[in-house]
């Protein structure tokens, strides 16, 4: 699930962005409306944590534009007033959910999961194929039963196979879901993450390599 953080207080923004990617999610970050629309138009995110009073373009503004574009993402927007005009504001600009400041991080990941659940094409919430059953909202994996203690990327790499349901996912597919968009990561840290993974999973071999084309986990035998 990719994610982006807009909110100009640095110490909050890092606060949770480090949260959220340490709970498996790929997470971007800007500080003002402008930077916001600018990395909504160019790459595809699922949820987007908008704070309301931003310098550059106000959120409401950012909100209005996402809805106008038909962009595809969610809208959490954060705010400093829990009135409830406000609330029904922010709701009427096409906010999908409104979160007032001070917060607790745990409800927000729980809020920004669910609405990453309505961005997405309907699925349940336990995915399962080929005997591994990965558990969205609690963060784990078992393969057989078997609890499987994976790092954060790769249980995101994990969700996105299950995810695709036997489609193929290229690196670049996987480089866009799992990893950050500033970042210097390269196929390679795609392998390094895929052979760590594999070994965990065990045996028999469950993620396919395609050659060409990328990666899958295949129907189940």
């Amino acid at each position: 699930m990719r994610v982006l953080v807009v909110e100009d207080e640095a110490f909050l923004r890092e606060m949770i962005a480090e949260g959220l990617r340490g709970d498996a999610l790929a997470v971007d970050e800007a500080s003002d409306g402008l930077e916001a629309l600018r990395r909504l138009r160019l790459g595809a995110y699922d949820v987007l944590v908008l704070d309301r009073d931003l310098p550059g373009l106000h959120g409401d503004e950012v909100c209005r534009q996402v809805v106008r574009e038909r962009l595809l993402t969610r809208v959490l927007m954060l705010t400093a007033s829990g009135t409830v005009r406000d609330r029904v504001e922010g709701l009427g600009l096409g906010a999908d959910d409104y979160l007032t400041k001070p917060f607790a991080y745990d409800e927000l990941l729980a809020r920004v999961l669910a609405l990453g659940r309505r961005a997405q094409p309907a699925l349940p919430p336990v995915l399962e194929r080929a005997g591994v059953a990965v558990d969205v909202a609690r963060r784990t994996a078992t393969r057989e039963g078997r609890r499987l203690a994976l790092s954060r990327k790769e249980f995101a790499v994990l969700e996105s196979l299950l995810r695709a349901e036997g489609a193929v996912l290229s690196s670049d597919d996987l480089i866009e879901q799992v990893w950050e968009e500033d970042t210097s990561y390269s196929t390679n840290a795609v392998r390094v993450t895929l052979s760590k993974l594999r070994a965990k999973l065990g045996e028999p071999p469950l993620i396919e390599t395609v050659p060409g084309a990328g990666y899958r986990i295949g129907d189940p035998r």
